[in-house]
């Protein structure tokens, strides 16, 4: 009987303990979705400190990374628009509520290892940074794909590596490993020596133009350093006023000119059955159409000719 009675006991006790821990969990053990309604509860409450940093140093500042934040933009208190000069670290993190009071409310966090997804961490991003350069972030494959500001971006820095020249590149390929290889194959724009970025060509908030790109075509975008090829010209090339990318890859080519093929194969893919153009090179040097440059031998202005006889683009 005793026996039973203890074994009750017990019972009862690791119920009493079980539904105690289910109400008074430490934050850091929520999933996802119970962060996400303590969060939305901390809001309507609206509790922030009284102290602002203050209340959050005493505890934070022996953290580095936090420190950080008082070396770049987002700690300076003397922009009128910088969190510091605001709500301080509430303005990013949400309001404090219980939080210093034995870490049981949540905050907000941000980065790989934060619960919340990446919509809602960037909901409190774009609550600032809603200017015209992010107009387009929803219709975006950065945002769709589910990408987080964070991913990317660092706050708690003197300088933030995605927004420096000769880090951005590094930034972007950790992820685009596609376009880090041909960055670096024998015929490329100067991307791998930084000279180039990618952000030069695209917008990583998206834009309203394909591929992210910061003109509304891949022709406009060409021509903004290819002023060139731009024309008008007399006589034209169909695919060089159609799309640039139809013969060149603009992240990197093993051919030159970052050609998606070498020449004549590149124009035997449109001109098959004119004669000569569809004739096969057995060897390089044999002839005018596998010697030097192939069918650029003759017709060298490729991209367009404004001669009254240019017509075959070979004046």
């Amino acid at each position: 009987m005793q026996s039973r009675i203890a074994n009750l006991l017990c019972g009862l006790v690791g119920l009493t303990l079980a539904s105690f821990s289910a109400h008074a969990a430490p934050w850091n053990q929520l999933d996802g979705e119970q962060l996400t309604q303590q969060l939305e509860q901390k809001f309507a409450e609206g509790k922030y400190s009284k102290k602002g940093a203050d209340t959050c140093l005493m505890c934070h500042k022996k953290n580095d990374t936090v420190m950080a934040l008082f070396d770049g933009v987002h700690g300076q208190d003397s922009h009128k628009d910088s969190p510091m000069a605001g709500l301080q670290c509430e303005a990013c993190h949400g309001p404090l509520g219980k939080h210093n009071k034995g870490g049981k409310e949540p905050m907000i966090a941000f980065g790989k290892d934060s619960k919340l997804d990446a919509a809602s961490q960037n909901s409190t991003c774009l609550a600032c940074h809603n200017d015209p350069k992010q107009m387009a972030w929803h219709s975006s494959s950065h945002n769709l794909d589910e990408v987080a500001c964070a991913d990317c971006h660092t706050i708690h820095a003197a300088k933030d590596p995605v927004m420096e020249k000769l880090s951005v590149n590094d930034t972007c390929t950790s992820c685009h490993q596609d376009a880090k290889a041909a960055m670096n194959k024998r015929s490329s724009h100067p991307m791998q020596w930084d000279q180039m970025t990618c952000i030069d060509c695209h917008n990583p908030h998206g834009s309203m133009g394909e591929s992210a790109l910061n003109q509304l075509t891949v022709n406009d975008t060409c021509y903004s350093c290819h002023e060139e090829k731009r024309g008008p010209f007399l006589w034209e090339h169909a695919p060089v006023t159609e799309n640039c990318v139809t013969c060149h890859n603009p992240h990197g080519s093993v051919n030159k000119s970052l050609l998606n093929s070498r020449a004549p194969q590149l124009c035997q893919q449109c001109h098959m059955d004119d004669g000569h153009a569809s004739r096969v090179v057995q060897q390089d040097g044999q002839d005018a159409f596998g010697g030097g440059n192939s069918c650029l031998n003759c017709h060298s202005q490729i991209h367009g000719s404004n001669h009254p006889a240019g017509s075959k683009l070979q004046r």
